[in-house]
């Protein structure tokens, strides 16, 4: 019987290593973003739905729609950093961005909102500017910096 067991053998001085490392970084890269791609579709989705599980879409309905409309782009830039987070590292800064619109929208766009209102707009764009932030931050981190 032959011996199979291959101690001391060190990785580094296979010849296929510089290859090996190419591949698993190309793999791999571009995917540090997307490590927030869920939550930041979870989000979108929760602001898109919000007007109906709170029912203000009948007492504040352009609130509802700017909502809605809100919460479908954010859920499409949660998308994109699934299907192509390479190209996505330029719009880490407008999740920021939304996220500060969707707190301010709430007077600007609701005419004298409820405190249940305010308080789901609030969290809701505060939970954004914090996603932007991380991608923001794993974005400067991998050197990639956002446009």
């Amino acid at each position: 019987m032959s011996n199979l067991s291959h101690t001391g053998h060190d990785m580094a001085t296979h010849p296929d290593v510089h290859e090996m490392r190419d591949r698993y970084a190309r793999m791999l890269g571009g995917r540090d973003v997307a490590l927030v791609d869920a939550p930041v579709f979870l989000v979108g989705l929760y602001c898109a739905i919000s007007p109906w599980v709170l029912h203000f879409t009948a007492t504040q309905s352009a609130l509802a729609t700017h909502n809605l409309i809100m919460g479908i782009a954010i859920a499409v830039l949660g998308l994109g950093f699934t299907v192509m987070p390479e190209r996505m590292y330029g719009l880490s800064g407008a999740i920021c961005l939304m996220g500060v619109w969707i707190i301010l929208a709430t007077w600007i766009v609701g005419s004298s909102p409820g405190i249940g209102i305010v308080l789901n707009n609030v969290i809701v764009g505060g939970l954004t500017v914090l996603l932007g932030l991380a991608c923001v931050g794993v974005a400067l981190k991998s050197g990639k910096h956002p446009d």
